[in-house]
């Protein structure tokens, strides 16, 4: 019988990045999601290709799948849970609350001597997988009918263009945290197993996101089209590194890399951000802005740490204030954030509102200051 790996959430991350490694580790993936037309593409059609651009790309065939619209059909999610080998996630950190429910009756219906589950949320957030389990938890879910493993994933997934298949990045990173699993870990193509997780996943989200959303929210404030254009603009560039300088700074002293490394890594994000063959926009790439202001986010993580080890952070507070002018109309995100600003609530309300900054905080009165900026203009 093929061992299966459910999937929550089959966007392109899913499709592209998550489930090629599960196909090719030998499991059945079984998607579910609640877009009707996503699930009734993948019901339709057998496979589907990954493109990969870069050195070193492949083209990819994916089948071996199934697809269930979870919204419509939960039981069968949850039978389909209660029997798997991996539970994976790709849905975003503010929607596994509503995947916890699933995995809940899923561990239910677990036979007690069953081997036990293998969950991974493979989000761009710190602790993916901690926010997932809290929310099992939560619902009184059986947590010991299951191994609760963070990751950290790196891999820029540009706009699509329709349809199912893929055109990603060639390269990847994906740091699982190995200390859950006693030394039993399961075999997962594509996989780095990490004694401790949080230097990749502050590296990444310090240097790839930050970067990327920074140069997406500067790009766009000068009225700029895509992520390329922006970062071809001498003062756009500039402004960019110089907030990565604040970041690499940080994980420098913190992590132990050394100076030559994080640069490495950086030149490498900055050539992976405007890669020709992977055109994005600062739309698609700044869009969720609140979730992307929050407190434990590229932004303001890293600002807090550094202003609490008592380093300026000027630099993240100007791209700060650039992600407080992105207001396009059809991103709910940033409608939600203009009519926050439009309030009348004052810049320090504001700021522990949306950035969990608190007065007391060190970082608090620099970033009032730029909420005050962002609501006299």
């Amino acid at each position: 019988m093929t061992a299966t790996a459910v999937h929550f959430g089959a966007g392109n991350i899913g499709r592209g990045f998550v489930a090629p490694f599960l196909r090719q580790s030998g499991y059945e993936v079984v998607f579910a999601d609640v877009s009707e037309e996503l699930i009734g593409a993948l019901q339709a059609q057998p496979s589907y290709r990954v493109h990969e651009v870069g050195e070193g790309a492949r083209d990819l065939v994916i089948d071996g799948y199934r697809a269930i619209n979870s919204r419509e059909h939960p039981d069968d999610v949850a039978a389909e849970i209660a029997a798997a080998e991996v539970v994976t996630t790709a849905v975003g950190a503010r929607i596994l609350q509503f995947v916890a429910p699933l995995i809940v009756a899923g561990l239910a219906q677990r036979p007690a001597d069953a081997k036990p589950l293998v969950v991974i949320a493979c989000e761009n957030a710190i602790g993916g997988t901690d926010i997932l389990a809290e929310a099992v938890r939560g619902l009184g879910g059986a947590m010991e009918r299951a191994v609760w493993a963070n990751c950290a994933i790196d891999r820029i997934v540009p706009e699509q263009h329709g349809g199912l298949d893929v055109t990603l990045e060639a390269f990847w990173e994906w740091a699982v945290d190995r200390t859950p699993f006693g030394g039993d870990e399961p075999e997962i193509v594509g996989v780095h197993w990490v004694d401790d997780l949080e230097p990749y996943i502050e590296r990444k989200l310090f240097t790839v996101n930050t970067g990327h959303a920074s140069t997406a929210y500067l790009g766009y404030h000068r009225g700029i089209d895509t992520i390329a254009e922006a970062l071809a603009v001498p003062e756009v560039m500039a402004e960019v590194r110089a907030v990565l300088a604040e970041t690499s700074g940080l994980l420098v002293a913190k992590h132990g890399f050394t100076a030559e490394e994080q640069q490495g890594y950086v030149e490498t994000t900055l050539a992976r951000i405007t890669n020709p063959e992977l055109p994005d926009s600062c739309v698609r790439v700044g869009r969720a802005p609140l979730r992307k202001l929050g407190r434990h986010e590229r932004f303001i993580d890293p600002a807090a740490q550094l202003v609490e080890r008592g380093e300026p952070a000027w630099n993240l507070l100007t791209a700060v204030g650039a992600a407080l002018r992105f207001d396009p109309a059809d991103d709910p995100e940033a409608v939600e954030l203009q009519a926050a600003l439009a309030s009348g609530a004052d810049a320090s309300a504001l700021a522990a509102q949306l950035c969990g900054i608190e007065p007391g905080h060190p970082l608090h009165e620099p970033l009032v200051e730029v909420f005050r900026l962002r609501l006299e203009s």
